[in-house]
């Protein structure tokens, strides 16, 4: 028998140990894994099952290949040291993906398993680095950056970084890293790397496609689409830190009503309860929960609430998720995964019966009164230290499967939620992994800055994201972290953020504003502070009627946007998307970092810079662009400078579509 064998329509390699299994998956694409001296495992960390597909398979003597409509793969043997060289090509025959060569003398390898005490390895693999190759995705960094070609990143999550590691070439591919081990990628100029600190196998996904679109399409097959958006995904979401009591939740949008101005979802954020892990509200700040609710509800409006996975040791229920092995585990040491407000450990979000335990308790604490949607923060988790090898979840060590964490948190609310009755489910997290669409995540960047910096790696953040699959996305309008009500300069910075926010997938204003106030409660005790104003009348007359304005442009695109996200349901096509994403043939359109497409028809230039009141903007070639405020039609394939007053932003529409915009902006 030779190096190379067909078994149930895989192609499958073997040598001196090691295994290499490629198996057709979906449309276009290929599921790469390979092992050391052990069976190829078939589960699937995110992959979805797919209907058993035909390949063409060629095998020689030194050589095979296996084809999956567009995508096929050739298989090589290199002589000197028997070593295996995978290349992937698309239907032209053109490379479009490439492992290294073993270099001969070098005795390099295009799949390194490093063996680590217990049976797992540390892997790397390597590919060989295509020059001009472009590289998006990847999920959430906080960087201003657009091609990610030549970074660095690392493969786990932390409070404003998700991992989601899949990404499109600007070569004609995608590629999906399927593992949910912590690593990094390094996207270099020589090689791109790979690396899990530990694993079983190594395991990736590839397809090819004619468009990003296309490829877009085939992993949402591959991986799941999001739901169906409810309606009150589409409207303004109000929201700071903190409503701290009930009183103040009702007086907030008594005013919205008062002033007739539209609220779909009014928040209530973290420590409503007595202790982290209570999942309750407290009495003492909520004493009648469900009459709350039923007057928000009266207003049109729903209830949201913050949930934390962590579980203080003074928790109502912490001793009984500890004997029953419901909270993750520390390795060595004391048992505190993050301090604040007390010693915090956290739910194992990873293991069904800690999912029905804490549903249960959320279901009659909060849905039973009627809340429909929430907020499930901390979701990455966030350990005090990220020290990620430090633990263990029901699913294994947190080094080789720490980055499914905040999919099982979004799975444990949906699919409650779903036992319920509920029709779509929407559900906002601050982190998210591949398959997290199916679950109803919609995801927000975490505690960023208030600064014009973080405003603009807002801008990428979100496209990356869409790209990676996670369509629903959302920012803290004007930012989390330090942003002074009265100050002027914050004014203009939330204003401008409040503009882009009205052409995010949600639109939800949030912060921790100053000056704080200090809360204690009836014993004594500090409780958790609430910030300053921050409701739309908060920050000046000049602000006031600039931020109704773009509410009321929010409500008039409900249509438009109701069918975004019934494509990304269908298609999994993002919201906010890459202007290359509509305009693939424009190469201008690959480098463009500070603006996008809202959908197929709607361009967006944010205001991102301090005292700006004009911007250079870029329209793609192939259409025609009609600034929605003052009706002008510009061609496109040139740069245009154009005037940003404070109460407008740059918005193009394609070929004059969507006028009902024209003279609102």
């Amino acid at each position: 028998m030779g190096f190379f064998e067909k078994r149930d329509n895989c192609l499958i390699f073997r040598e001196n140990g090691e295994t290499v299994q490629l198996t057709p998956w979906g449309e276009d694409s290929l599921r790469v894994q390979a092992a050391i001296l052990s069976d190829i495992d078939p589960a699937c960390a995110a992959l979805l099952p797919q209907p058993p597909r035909e390949a063409e398979i060629t095998i020689g003597e030194w050589e095979a290949s296996i084809r999956n409509g567009k995508l096929r793969a050739d298989l090589r043997v290199e002589p000197w040291g028997r070593a295996l060289q995978i290349t992937y090509r698309n239907e032209k025959g053109e490379v479009l993906l490439r492992e290294i060569s073993n270099g001969g003398a070098l005795a390099l390898k295009a799949r390194k398993f490093k063996p680590l005490p217990g049976g797992a390895f540390q892997l790397k693999v390597s590919f060989e680095a295509s020059p001009g190759e472009k590289i998006y995705g990847m999920g959430q960094y906080q960087q201003e950056r657009m091609d990610l070609k030549g970074c660095n990143l690392e493969l786990a999550h932390r409070n404003s970084q998700a991992s989601v590691p899949f990404y499109i070439s600007s070569l004609g591919y995608g590629f999906l890293w399927h593992n949910p081990a912590i690593g990094e990628v390094h996207f270099g100029a020589n090689t791109t790397q790979w690396e899990a600190v530990a694993t079983r196998q190594m395991d990736y996904w590839i397809t090819a496609g004619d468009t990003p679109a296309q490829i877009e399409a085939h992993y949402a097959q591959a991986t799941g689409t999001a739901p169906e958006m409810p309606e009150y995904g589409l409207g303004f979401w109000q929201c700071k830190l903190r409503y701290y009591n009930q009183e103040q939740v009702l007086s907030i949008a008594r005013e919205y009503k008062k002033r007739n101005i539209p609220v779909d979802v009014l928040i209530i954020d973290y420590y409503h309860w007595p202790r982290c892990g209570d999942w309750r509200f407290d009495p003492e700040y909520f004493p009648d929960p469900a009459a709350m609710i039923r007057e928000l509800r009266e207003m049109g409006i729903h209830a949201m609430v913050s949930i934390w996975p962590q579980v203080d040791t003074r928790s109502e229920n912490y001793e009984e998720m500890k004997q029953q092995g419901l909270l993750v585990k520390s390795n060595a040491g004391v048992d505190v995964q993050m301090l604040f407000h007390g010693n915090n450990v956290f739910m194992d979000a990873t293991n069904p019966r800690t999912r029905a335990y804490v549903w249960q308790k959320c279901k009659q604490n909060y849905a039973d009164l009627g809340i429909e949607t929430f907020w499930l923060d901390e979701a990455e988790p966030e350990y005090g230290t990220y020290d990620f090898d430090s633990y263990r979840y029901h699913a294994g060590p947190v080094a080789e499967v720490g980055n499914i964490y905040p999919r099982e948190y979004a799975r444990l609310f949906y699919e409650g939620l779903k036992e319920m009755g509920q029709g779509p489910v929407v559900n906002l997290l601050r982190c998210a992994w591949v398959g997290s669409q199916r679950y109803g995540a919609l995801v927000w960047s975490g505690d960023i800055m208030s600064n014009y910096e973080d405003f603009r790696k807002q801008i990428c953040a979100g496209i990356h994201m869409g790209l990676s699959g996670i369509p629903w996305w959302t920012t803290d309008i004007g930012g989390f972290h330090a942003g002074e009500t009265a100050n002027p300069d914050f004014r203009e910075l939330l204003v401008r953020w409040f503009q882009f926010g009205a052409f995010c997938p949600v639109m939800r204003l949030h912060g921790s504003r100053v000056p704080h106030t200090p809360i204690v409660n009836a014993a004594g005790e500090v409780r958790e502070q609430t910030g300053a104003d921050n409701e739309v009348w908060s920050f000046g007359e000049e602000a006031y009627p600039i931020l109704v304005k773009f509410i009321g442009i929010r409500e008039r695109m409900r249509d438009y946007t109701r069918e975004l996200m019934r494509q990304a349901h269908e298609q999994g096509h993002p919201l906010m998307r890459a202007l290359f994403y509509e305009f693939p043939d424009d190469p201008a359109c690959w480098d463009v970092t500070d603006a996008y497409m809202f959908g197929p028809d709607i361009l967006v230039a944010p205001v991102c810079h301090k005292g700006a009141r004009a911007r250079e903007i870029y329209l793609p070639a192939g259409a025609s662009w009609t600034h929605a405020g003052t009706g002008k039609v510009y061609e496109g394939g040139a740069t245009y400078t154009v005037e940003a007053p404070l109460d407008t932003l740059p918005i193009f529409l394609r070929d004059g579509r969507q006028d009902y915009l024209v003279g609102m902006i």
